[in-house]
């Protein structure tokens, strides 16, 4: 299976994921944010699938993403799990995890996309 197959397959995965965790993000405090963080993921994701996604876009969107990383990122790690630690590191911890896997994920998009322009 070539890797542009892999990535549509990926890119349908992922966005119903990003949709799934955005929905679960409605008892959140600020879950409006959460949902357009994780929904216009989605959305990328979908344009991947259906060929209407520029390199440009992922590349833009994953450094983003990145740099969220960063900025939410606890000040302590005490891990992923409740009872582990303060509960805004754990939360903190959480929320940077999330926006880690979504920036490498838009980022490994932008290189496949740019892989297929080049062939």
């Amino acid at each position: 299976m070539s890797l542009q197959k892999i990535a549509r397959i990926l890119s349908l995965i992922f966005a119903a994921l990003f949709l799934s965790v955005g929905i679960l993000q409605y008892n959140d405090p600020d879950a409006l944010l959460w949902f357009t963080i994780y929904g216009v993921a989605a959305l990328v994701c979908l344009l991947y699938y259906f060929n209407r996604f520029h390199p440009l876009l992922g590349l833009i969107l994953g450094l983003i993403y990145l740099a969220e990383t960063v900025l939410v990122w606890p000040e302590k790690w005490e891990g992923f799990e409740i009872g582990q630690g303060a509960i805004e590191n754990i939360e903190r911890a959480r929320e940077a995890g999330g926006l880690l896997i979504t920036g490498l994920f838009m980022l490994f998009l932008s290189w496949c996309a740019y892989r297929k322009k080049l062939s």
